[in-house]
């Protein structure tokens, strides 16, 4: 080797040499560049996402609009009901916005069971959400069977994604 490339070598087995080091006692002597706090929305917590509240967007990103069911059922389960509860609060807290409530299936039988089954799904997400205190005149229901599908497979993770029911705001509030 030439004198150069052993200067570089050297360099270069210093410099691992010092951050293993750092490494070794907590880099107490660096510390990583300061990041401001994340905003704070109510009572503390910080913000899962910078959306304005009440807003599309708010209700897609913090609330989630989708519920899923379990094969051949219009049942909702305990995770389902955490989510149209979560749903309820924020359509009672903003009362302008009509919903469409949008069923699907993708399930075992005919092409009219499983429009039948999508239906029953968006009609017990409807009778849920009113339940919860949400005005009925607000919410429309539609099934469309195997209409509109996420993705077409036989695999069990794929096609319980089409076994759902989709929360719509409406295109715009009422004011």
């Amino acid at each position: 080797m030439t004198a150069c490339a052993m200067t570089a070598a050297a360099r270069v087995a210093f410099l691992i040499a010092m951050a293993c080091g750092l490494a070794a006692c907590g880099g107490a002597t660096t510390q990583g560049p300061q990041l401001p706090a994340p905003p704070v929305l109510s009572e503390g917590e910080p913000s899962a996402a910078l959306t304005q509240p009440g807003t599309e967007e708010d209700f897609m990103v913090n609330v989630g609009r989708r519920t899923y069911f379990t094969a051949g059922s219009a049942t909702l389960d305990e995770t389902a009901k955490v989510t149209l509860q979560k749903q309820a609060e924020w359509l009672k807290l903003y009362p302008q916005w009509p919903v469409k409530i949008q069923g699907f299936a993708d399930d075992p039988g005919s092409a009219s069971a499983n429009l039948d089954l999508s239906k029953r799904r968006a009609e017990a997400v409807r009778d849920y959400l009113a339940s919860l205190g949400v005005s009925q005149e607000r919410m429309t229901v539609k099934g469309y069977g195997r209409d509109r599908l996420v993705r077409e497979c036989a695999d069990v993770s794929c096609v319980s994604q089409n076994r759902r029911v989709i929360t719509n705001l409406q295109d715009e509030p009422v004011s």
